[in-house]
């Protein structure tokens, strides 16, 4: 896993030159922010979806509490993934791709003792 940031909305060229804030996205069904850090799965044999996104769900920016293997590369195992498909591509060139959702995650082989996002309320959908 790398660096976990800010998910944050989109902001135009006028709205930087205003010097309006950068506003972080919130999940519609939780509404907790969401943080996003792009995750490597090494079981994967297709090159091209080793490497995804991974929205996270939370009040406070996760902190990975593992040490690096590799500069900005840590081992973890997701906990409460969501997968929703989504179609992605243009033209005729479409395909099925989706959108990784977690409500936290842990130590890679741990067990039980788990490394979760805090949460207050809910869990989204």
């Amino acid at each position: 896993m790398g660096e976990v940031a800010p998910d944050n909305e989109y902001q135009s060229r006028e709205d930087r030159a205003a010097g309006r804030p950068v506003r972080q996205r919130v999940d519609e069904l939780s509404g907790k922010r969401q943080w996003k850090a792009t995750v490597t799965d090494p079981n994967e044999p297709n090159a091209k979806r080793a490497s995804f996104e991974v929205t996270f769900l939370a009040d406070v920016q996760p902190v990975p509490a593992t040490a690096e293997v590799l500069p900005g590369v840590r081992p973890i195992e997701l906990d409460g993934v969501m997968a929703e498909p989504r179609v992605a591509g243009n033209g005729e060139f479409k395909y099925q791709s989706y959108l990784f959702r977690a409500t936290g995650f842990r130590a890679a082989g741990a067990a039980g003792g788990s490394r979760k996002v805090p949460e207050s309320g809910s869990k989204a959908a």
